[in-house]
């Protein structure tokens, strides 16, 4: 049955083939699985696409994303149909964890010199990363001072652009503990609440298709890629897990989402040290 079929309302004609195509390209460029249950949802979000360049059917939009001239597009598509639910402090066991099992041992050895690197994995607009940067002042308020850096990456570069503002609504920032909030935060436009320089200086955006190559050397001492293997088929999931691993130092810990495990090669080279919290044994990488 066409996809059209099952939408009699549609403004766009969209076939079965086309979502095919559509899946087929979201999984090569950014190795996200679309099953087919999915394909309202690639309707409903890329009818502003269409409606943006013009163009009468999904069939002509399959056509420009598959051509020499729909690399912009590609993305413009991988942005649209990729998921950025995230709010501050979400999952608040792992800062919890982050600060009593790393930051708060470490703290010495980080006013010694010590190199301590985080890295934020589909950081969407920023609020993990800042959670993040948030639980380390509240450990080490002169924290930007040590060689204490989080790297935080995403492949979509507009949300990229809305972290590196900065800026979030009071109901946005309402998730953020008070006493962080007065700290750390300050008044912005339109009611808006900007985090300081302070908070902004531990974090570095990167743009980053994590089944591209990576360019990063590491070694991190802690990895958050919270829901973001989910939308991975289960192949793509081992190789993710298992390039991460090797970009750890022993020790060091990975943070998952509450409906995500680790799969294949990866299980051997962490320990369960919480709920979804896992602990880099001192095994060598793949």
């Amino acid at each position: 049955m066409r996809a059209e079929e099952r939408r009699p309302e549609s403004e766009f004609g969209f076939e079965e083939g086309d979502f095919q195509f559509i899946a087929r390209t979201l999984h090569g460029e950014a190795g996200i699985h679309l099953p087919a249950s999915k394909a309202n949802l690639v309707y409903s979000r890329l009818t502003k696409r269409l409606r943006a360049l013009g163009l009468e059917s999904f069939r002509d939009y399959c056509a420009l994303v598959g051509s020499p001239a729909g690399a912009d597009e590609r993305a413009q598509m991988i942005a649209a149909l990729t998921t950025n639910v995230t709010r501050f402090f979400r999952e608040p066991h792992h800062f919890e964890h982050l600060k009593e099992r790393l930051l708060a041992p470490l703290a010495e050895e980080i006013r010694n010199g010590r190199r301590v690197r985080i890295w934020s994995a589909g950081c969407s607009s920023g609020q993990e990363p800042y959670s993040i940067a948030l639980s380390i002042l509240s450990v080490m308020p002169d924290a930007r001072s040590f060689d204490l850096r989080i790297l935080a990456t995403d492949i979509n570069a507009h949300v990229l652009e809305t972290a590196r503002q900065a800026s979030y609504t009071a109901e946005e920032a309402a998730s953020v503990p008070v006493a962080l909030r007065r700290a750390w935060m300050e008044p912005a436009t339109n009611g808006a609440l900007r985090l300081d320089a302070a908070v902004r200086g531990l974090v570095t955006f990167r743009p980053l298709n994590l089944i591209g190559a990576w360019p990063m050397k590491g070694p991190f001492d802690a990895v958050f890629c919270r829901n973001v293997v989910i939308y991975f088929d289960e192949r793509t999931q081992m190789r993710l897990l298992s390039r991460m691993a090797a970009l750890m130092k022993p020790g060091g810990f990975l943070y998952l989402g509450h409906s995500e495990r680790l799969v294949g090669p990866a299980e051997a080279l962490f320990r369960l040290d919480g709920t979804t919290t896992y602990q880099r044994t001192g095994r060598e990488g793949p």
